[in-house]
């Protein structure tokens, strides 16, 4: 069609400038010139701007440009939302922006506490999930990635209202009930970071609201951890993580919550950043 000539001709003269700069070996400019090609494909063949941003992605995250790469996964997303409203590859495009953002965080050395913006960003996506498909899983699976990231942001509000929703809402599937004890117990862990008090009230209301997570080990484990923490012992909180992970493996979400825990009890000071 003729309206899509012109960005057709465009992206394929960006495309060609791209491949000239590589073997020029100007990887920056290369780059530079896949990103234009792929908005200029936008429009007119969405498909065609991903394959060209995926191939700046590839050359930036090779020159150890996470940042600018992972705002282009960002506008991958955006395609799959508005362009080809893809609900599934938009959640697969969130998921790899998750290894994006950990690239970047490992650029830059300091965790996630700058990256507040790609936060706001996956939950405009999350929106849109859920408009599109509010009862299916993809709205579940981006909410806990928001959730995640928000307590790594130590946006614990958020956090804990999105666990205990996700959680409500699995509780009593026959499916996914088993899950919900992973949610209430991380809802608690951002509850006890931020006041013990507030964290052993909530233990209290997800025991009501679910009893079958009072048989938990997580249930089990977050007792132990309060009366450790009330009793201000070190040594008992450890052990109690200890006892945990020798089991159930703990990942890495859940160590950097309870090393946050461990160092507002008294005496652990910066802590030795240890569990074990």
């Amino acid at each position: 069609m003729l309206e899509n000539a012109f960005p057709h001709a465009a992206g394929n003269a960006f495309c060609q400038a791209a491949k000239l700069h590589m073997q020029l070996q100007s990887k920056h400019d290369s780059a530079t010139s896949f990103v234009d090609a792929g908005n200029a494909y936008k429009k007119a063949d969405p498909h065609e701007a991903i394959n060209c941003l995926n191939a700046a992605i590839d050359i930036y995250t090779d020159m150890g440009r996470f940042t600018i790469a992972a705002k282009h996964h960002i506008t991958i997303a955006e395609i799959y939302e508005t362009e080809l409203v893809d609900i599934e590859k938009l959640v697969a495009s969130i998921v790899t922006l998750d290894l994006a953002i950990a690239m970047l965080a490992h650029e830059k050395g300091k965790g996630l506490e700058k990256d507040a913006e790609l936060l706001h960003i996956m939950n405009n996506r999350l929106i849109i999930i859920k408009e599109k498909n509010p009862t299916g899983n993809s709205a579940n699976k981006c909410l806990l990635k928001v959730a995640a990231y928000a307590a790594q942001l130590e946006q614990y509000q958020k956090a804990i209202e999105i666990y205990e929703q996700v959680g409500a809402n699995t509780m009593d599937n026959p499916l996914l009930k088993y899950s919900a004890k992973d949610y209430f117990f991380k809802a608690a862990l951002c509850h006890f970071i931020v006041d013990e008090l507030n964290a052993k009230l909530a233990l209290e209301k997800y025991e009501e609201m679910f009893p079958a997570f009072t048989d938990s080990r997580e249930c089990k484990l977050l007792k132990k951890l309060l009366e450790a923490h009330e009793e201000q012992n070190s040594e008992a909180y450890t052990e109690a993580v200890k006892e945990f992970d020798s089991i159930s493996r703990l990942d890495q979400w859940l160590t950097t919550m309870l090393l946050r825990i461990k160092k507002s009890i008294q005496g652990d000071g910066e802590g030795d950043g240890d569990l074990k």
